[in-house]
């Protein structure tokens, strides 16, 4: 089936995107960052789906984005003050924190492992989908695995095509650089990825 298209600005964009997502669907948006390729957080069959049209590893797990840092409870545990101190200057931004799992997000989303990526992006459209959906997002850049990340939804239509099955098509992302990535699940925090937080900055807050 062809991939539909719509633009951020109309009002059905939101009610079409939550729609597919709850039926399994794949949906391609614009965040703080780069453009985003997502499927409901807590269906594994959609997960699954986002593998595929990924064709990403399995052993790669997928990142969950939040709509409120809140809402970070409902998919990790033992959460450390560090990752607290972090949330309150970076999020909503483009900072991904590697924390422990809950046993209910699905095996799928850890790719079988005991930790959890999350993310409350700084971009009202993409929180207003995850806000509407009502569960995590899970989401990776709008690419195949190893591609360049999108910027822009035509970028993510050349990368996808018609693997996914909604485009959001809300101009060029204000970022252009993928979120920075740190596990805060052992005695010091570690930088997985370099990205759109630099590491000083990093530093500054939880002086490490």
């Amino acid at each position: 089936m062809k991939a539909r298209v719509l633009l951020a600005s109309s009002d059905l964009t939101v009610p079409l995107g939550v729609a597919c997502l709850r039926t399994g669907g794949l949906v391609v948006f614009p965040t703080d960052t780069v453009y985003g390729v997502g499927a409901h957080g807590f269906m594994p069959e959609a997960v699954e789906r986002l593998y595929s049209a990924k064709i990403r590893p399995r052993r790669k797990a997928v990142p969950l984005l939040l709509a409120e840092a809140q809402d970070l409870e409902l998919i990790a545990q033992d959460i450390p003050e560090v990752a607290w101190k972090l949330i309150r200057r970076f999020w909503p931004g483009g900072l991904t924190l590697v924390l422990r799992a809950r046993e209910s997000v699905p095996a799928v989303v850890r790719a079988g492992g005991h930790t959890v990526a999350a993310r409350v992006p700084d971009h009202p459209l993409a929180r207003k989908l995850i806000r509407t959906l009502g569960a995590p997002v899970a989401a990776t850049s709008a690419n195949l695995s190893g591609g360049r990340s999108p910027r822009t939804a035509q970028e993510a239509m050349e990368e996808l095509g018609d693997r996914v099955d909604l485009y959001i098509d809300g101009g060029e992302c204000p970022g252009g650089i993928e979120s920075t990535v740190m596990d805060v699940t052992g005695r010091m925090p570690v930088v997985l990825r370099h990205g759109a937080i630099p590491e000083g900055k990093l530093r500054e807050t939880i002086a490490f």
